[in-house]
């Protein structure tokens, strides 16, 4: 048998189709689910599998998908959908599957939804929503990154994606939690810090016990932002994503249409302007 390979140029393998349409829902089917925290509010991490082990999601950085789950109050037309949107804290280039990390909260329809589901179980997805994108991201010198909770999703898939790239930007991170048991990721981001010196975290938790803590405790004040994000200017952004308290009292949050609304709080007081902070 000759197997020698021929010369002749082979056609390249086509690339498989992205598995989110922002067209259509498309089910795809819960296959793993581990807790990722257990502060007040658990996190659960949940793996979804895609229809082919060769397909990505689809995701450009920065976006996000939306989930519909047959929750909430029922239609005119007897149907019901509860609608939420999410950042997967897997890779975007991630093949045959992706992860979400859901913050479970006792109000929340959707979270609670999740949290009842079983492996095995499926669930309806439609995207991507896009953002910002990382290359407009990256026409800034210094990157800010302020964070509650859950909000952590976007400025995680953020930074991978643009140290991954070896991006010639300056990023720095605030991570606020109610207790060092709600920090989601927390030892992947101080690896990432770890290896790569344009990348700095730092955390600040509501209280804590702990006498070795080494963040911050309480919560984040104009000082904290003057001495982590970088100073107002042309050359400097600031990224936002927590819960409603923390985005009022930081930029002021989005309005009902998720348009960014005007900037307010503890950035305006301290001089950025609108072109300066994006609120996800």
């Amino acid at each position: 048998m000759n197997r020698l390979r021929s010369t002749a140029q082979q056609p390249a393998e086509a690339k498989a189709a992205p598995a989110l349409s922002p067209e259509e829902w498309r089910s795809f089917k819960l296959v793993h689910k581990e807790s990722l925290t257990k502060g007040a509010n658990p996190t659960n991490l949940y793996r979804f599998a895609l229809d082919d082990k060769s397909q990505e999601i689809g995701l450009h950085v920065a976006s996000c998908l939306l989930v519909r789950a047959p929750i909430g109050s029922e239609k005119p037309d007897g149907s019901r959908a509860w609608c939420r949107p999410y950042t997967p804290i897997s890779q975007p280039d991630e093949k045959g599957h992706f992860d979400l990390a859901v913050k479970t909260y006792p109000d929340g329809k959707m979270s609670q939804h999740l949290d009842h589901l079983k492996v095995g179980d499926k669930l309806d997805f439609k995207g991507p929503l896009p953002k910002m994108k990382l290359e407009d991201i990256a026409k800034r010198k210094h990157v800010g990154l302020l964070a509650g909770g859950s909000g952590l999703t976007p400025m995680l898939q953020v930074v991978e994606e643009a140290l991954r790239q070896k991006l010639p930007i300056q990023l720095s991170f605030i991570f606020a939690n109610v207790s060092e048991a709600d920090i989601i990721a927390k030892d992947r981001l101080d690896a990432l810090a770890r290896s790569h010196s344009n990348f700095r975290v730092h955390y600040i938790v509501d209280r804590t016990d702990n006498p070795n803590w080494k963040g911050s405790t309480g919560y984040i004040t104009k000082d904290l932002l003057k001495q982590w994000m970088p100073p107002p200017g042309p050359d400097s952004l600031v990224l936002v994503c927590g819960p409603p308290p923390m985005m009022k009292a930081i930029s002021g949050d989005k309005l009902p249409d998720k348009t960014q609304g005007p900037l307010t709080g503890m950035l305006k007081d301290l001089g950025y302007t609108e072109e300066q902070v994006f609120k996800f």
